[in-house]
């Protein structure tokens, strides 16, 4: 693969995975977080920078890419309505969802325009149940998942592929502090069918396969990666 890759999210976890393995496979990878630049070997570029915040910087350094991976997100710490204030409420639909609306809005032109482009966007095991978690964040995984279906129809006339990663308990950062305090993370891994967490490397080989031109009838499709729990 010769393509350039917008990553969001990139620091660490999910993102941190892809963008690894898109440029092992020789991609041009650009990296958004605002977190730490996570200082990869390869044609990696970063930004560090917040998504609820001006995107400016961030068009001017990547006018256009051939995929789009919106990975960025974060947790409510499971809290449901009531118990989260409309700033948390809206600080999460701002992240989960609205961030990655705006980067489509600006990269899907162009991608038009070339009619050619992949959109991928992680969803959650929240895009389809309750109890993913709180009530914000399964709101926007919602929203999320509603938007990646939408667009796929649209844009299917313009070449354009769209898809959807939902996981569901993946070994990462934002995960680890809600679930290695108190012992819920073993309990997690009990409760799911395999027996265990997800990697980050294994949602990245997928989006790799989703990214790789080869799943052209999986238009729209969000594609659970939860080891089994949404069976039960």
């Amino acid at each position: 693969m010769t393509k350039s890759v917008l990553i969001t999210g990139v620091s660490s976890g999910i993102g941190l995975a892809q963008a690894k393995l898109f440029l092992e496979k020789g991609c041009r990878v650009y990296g958004v977080d605002k977190g730490a630049d996570p200082a990869l070997q390869g044609a990696f570029q970063f930004l560090r920078l917040d998504l609820t915040e001006d995107l400016t910087a961030l068009y001017g350094l990547v006018p256009e890419v051939d995929i789009l991976c919106n990975t960025a997100g974060i947790l409510d710490q499971y809290k449901p309505l009531l118990e989260l204030s409309e700033e948390d409420f809206e600080l999460v639909f701002r992240t989960d969802f609205w961030a990655a609306v705006q980067l489509i809005r600006h990269y899907l032109p162009k991608m038009i325009k070339k009619r050619a482009g992949i959109i991928i966007n992680m969803c959650s095991i929240a895009s389809f149940l309750a109890g993913g978690g709180g009530a914000a964040y399964t709101s926007a995984k919602h929203a999320l998942a509603g938007l990646t279906r939408q667009l796929a129809l649209d844009y299917a006339k313009d070449n354009i592929q769209v898809f959807g990663i939902a996981p569901g308990a993946v070994k990462t950062a934002m995960t680890a502090d809600d679930f290695e305090t108190g012992g819920a993370a073993g309990w997690v891994a009990a409760e799911t069918p395999i027996g265990r967490w997800t990697e980050p490397s294994e949602i990245a080989e997928l989006t790799l396969f989703l990214a790789s031109g080869k799943a052209q009838s999986l238009q729209g499709e969000i594609i659970k990666a939860d080891g089994g729990w949404s069976l039960k």
